[in-house]
This record gives structure tokens, sequence and C-alpha cells, in this order.
């Protein structure tokens, strides 16, 4: 017994300084933890015996090393979680283009993550206060007060309970995923990061948004991307009515037929309104996801208003001023 605790020693030893945990292979992070928590149960059968004679600081020690073993195997469960986690998504590719199925797994294995280490660890919390002799004596007081403190804590915490229990309803019911375009608070951005209580968005201008998961079962929200990664971009031009339709229709298709941005499914030019000074004409094209909506976006009403500059300078809008000459007598 004595060589084999030792051998598993030099073990450790000998893989720790081999390469930092956060560098590892996803397989080998488990070892790490696996051979100290073996560790501390071979040394805690070995001096099982000897232990009970100990005195002073040293009678402390079996309950160090009980309370360090529970420790270790929360530490094993948790890296286990992860790695399998690691090992699912590997089939999922969330950089393609067609990446929906793929954001729906990523976004349910990352709230099922949290919430399975989340009980992990509220377990061995558990495990390590009932190793306490006094406290496991007072247990069944403990038991039998559970129901009212668990009513006391729930008027307290409704907040948090209830933000805990949405990102639950969030995992599975999926009002939107992971890299989802949404428009939230008037402000356009991408679902960066969702957690058990709160959501990150990524703004279009790299600021995060921080929004509790009860924001969104609570209040509207835009989805773009709910059903597909396409996405159709709009781009609105105002102008004189002397502008002339058929030369702008020519002109979009010119454009987007030059430009890698449009993924030739729509392109539409109509126009939505009329007003006593200008005409609005919007414009409809489609792109394979939200980022390359809005660079085609900006591509085409550029090219647009330039194409206007250059062939029309006079449609742009105008204001007219009709000066009628008096006659005087």
């Amino acid at each position: 017994m004595r060589f084999f605790f030792f051998a598993c020693l030099q073990i450790l030893f000998y893989l720790l300084p081999s390469q930092p945990i956060f560098e590892m292979k996803i397989y080998r992070r488990l070892i790490i933890p696996f051979l100290v928590t073996l560790l501390l149960v071979i040394a805690k059968i070995y001096y099982k015996g000897e232990s009970e004679s100990w005195e002073g600081f040293w009678s402390y020690l079996p309950h160090l090393n009980t309370i360090l073993i529970i420790s270790g195997f929360t530490w094993c469960l948790l890296v286990f979680t992860g790695i399998l986690k690691r090992i699912f998504l590997k089939q999922y590719d969330i950089s393609k283009e067609d990446n929906l199925r793929a954001r729906k797994v990523y976004t349910q294995l990352n709230i099922l993550q949290k919430i399975t280490n989340f009980v992990i660890i509220v377990l061995g919390i558990g495990l390590i206060l009932i190793s306490f002799e006094p406290i496991r004596k007072i247990g069944v007081g403990v038991f039998a007060s559970a129901g009212v403190a668990g009513i006391i804590i729930g008027f307290s915490a409704q907040k948090a309970i209830g933000a805990l229990i949405a990102g639950i309803q969030i995992a599975f019911a999926q009002p939107f995923r992971l890299d989802d375009a949404v428009v939230v608070e008037g402000e356009w951005g991408w679902i960066e990061e969702i957690n058990l209580t709160y959501v990150v968005v990524r703004i279009w201008d790299q600021r995060r948004l921080v929004l509790p998961t009860t924001y969104f079962l609570e209040k509207p929200f835009q989805n773009w991307t709910r059903s597909s990664a396409d996405i159709i971009g709009s781009v609105f031009l105002y102008t004189d009515y002397t502008v002339p339709f058929d030369a702008l229709r020519e002109e979009l298709d010119r454009i987007l037929e030059k430009t890698n941005l449009w993924d030739k499914k729509v392109k539409v030019l109509q126009v939505t309104n009329a007003s006593e000074r200008t005409v609005e004409s919007r414009i409809l094209v489609s792109a394979r996801n939200s980022p390359t909506a809005w660079d085609l976006r900006v591509h085409v009403r550029e090219k647009m208003v330039e194409f206007l500059q250059k062939n029309y300078p006079d449609a742009l809008p105008r204001t007219r001023v009709v000066l009628e000459k008096s006659e005087t007598t």
C-alpha cells in the first residue's frame, strides 16, 4: 500500500510541470483531479488505524482529509461535465453559415452544464457540512425547520429564483439562441452569452448590454434569426419626383451582381411613400447572416447615392420655390 501511494504521488508530480491545465487536451484535464482525489482516499485508508490515536493538531487531519476527498470528487465531476460537453459539441460547427442546429445545441448544453454544476456544488457543500459531527447530530432539527427556512428564503429571494427559473425556461423554450441577431431596448446586436440569471448582448459597436433572463419573458424583443440565419436588409432612399425608377432598378441589379455579400435570393426596389417634397423608395436585399446583411445594406446605400449624384443630380431632394412677377401699374 505504501509503495502504491508513493507511486501515485510520483505520477502526479510528473504530470504537473509537463503542461498547464488550461492548455491540456480535453481528456487530460481529468487526470490531475482524479489522481489528487485517489491519493487522498489512499491516505485515508492507509492511516485509518493510526489516526485514531492522534492528538492535538494531528487529530484534525482525518476530518480535513474527508473534506478534501469530497472536494476532490466534486472537482472531478465538474471537470467531467465540461469534458462531456466539449466532446458532444465537437459534432457541431457554429462557425458555418447554416448553423441554426449548432446554435440550438450550444445554447441547451451551456445552460444544462451550468445547472448540473450548480447541483454538484450544492451537493458537495452539503456533504462537507454533514461530515461535521455537531451538524450531523442536529441534522433532524435542521431538516424539520428547513420548510420554514425555505419559505423565508423564497420570499426574500423572489427575483433571484425567478431569474434562475427563467434561465432554465429559456434553455428549453429557446426564444433565442447563441449568436442570434436581436433588437433589444432599441439596440441592434447578437446574443453573445446566455447564463442562468442574465444574458449578454453584443451591440454592433462592440458595447455589451447585460439583461436579466426575466426581461426576455416579460418584455417584447425582436429576433431576426429565430428560424434561419438568412436575413433581409432594407435601404431607404429619399429622392425628388423626377427620379427614374427603372434606372434605379437596373443600377441595383448591377451593384448586387458585383458583390459577394448578396446571396442571390431577394432584391426588390419599391416606392413605399410619397410626401409633398420627396418620394420614398425601399430596397430589400437578402444575405447569408446578420453581419453580412449589415455590410450589404451599407454597400448598396453608398453605391445608390453615388449613382444618383453622378447621373441624376436633379433627382436628389430639393425644395422648389416659385416666384411670380407682380404687375405694377
